[in-house]
């Protein structure tokens, strides 16, 4: 979805109500669809054109008709890269970067929603030297160093909550009782 630089809501909040329906997003990107339309015609066309003078141009010097088809599809193919090239020329995409800097609460809340992902985050106890090396140099080492401590920490508190209340909870048998 595109955004606006400055406050980094949807642009659609900034367009008018025929912009917005042109957009669409495609592999995780925004295009407009008749660009969309024009680039997949294009490409037939560019692709198409390639396929067949490359066809008939090798037809003249290959005598085995299959070999030639073969190879102006190759030609074909090298028509489908000319025509990427050219609509992304002539098609400029649609997204906004928005570059904002973030504070270290709302990377602690990042580094909590990694974590809670399948596999989990893992420990800097895991890491080799290089790549412990290339978290300092990001400035990310004390980061993580402070969710590790944190994370240990919560989990102290959890556990002493737990036995609290298993003393508080806990029935009252009688000695030798089951």
């Amino acid at each position: 979805m595109k955004h606006d630089r400055q406050t980094g809501a949807p642009a659609s909040a900034h367009l008018s109500a025929d912009d917005t329906s042109t957009l669409v997003e495609v592999w995780g990107d925004t295009v407009d669809v008749r660009h969309l339309a024009c680039s997949v015609v294009l490409g037939i066309a560019i692709s198409l054109v390639a396929f067949e003078a490359g066809q008939a141009v090798l037809a003249s010097f290959i005598h085995d008709a299959a070999i030639a088809r073969a190879d102006g599809m190759l030609v074909g193919l090298g028509g489908c890269l000319l025509a990427g090239a050219l609509c992304a020329r002539l098609f400029k995409p649609k997204r906004v970067v928005v570059e904002r800097a973030s504070d270290d609460t709302e990377r602690l809340r990042v580094l909590a929603q990694l974590a809670a992902e399948p596999g989990g985050l893992g420990t800097l106890a895991d890491l080799n030297n290089s790549t412990r090396a290339e978290l300092a140099e990001l400035g990310l080492l004390d980061l993580f160093t402070a969710y590790e401590a944190r994370a240990a920490q919560d989990a102290r508190d959890l556990l002493s909550i737990s036995r609290d209340l298993s003393r508080t909870h806990a029935p009252n048998l009688q000695p030798g009782a089951r």
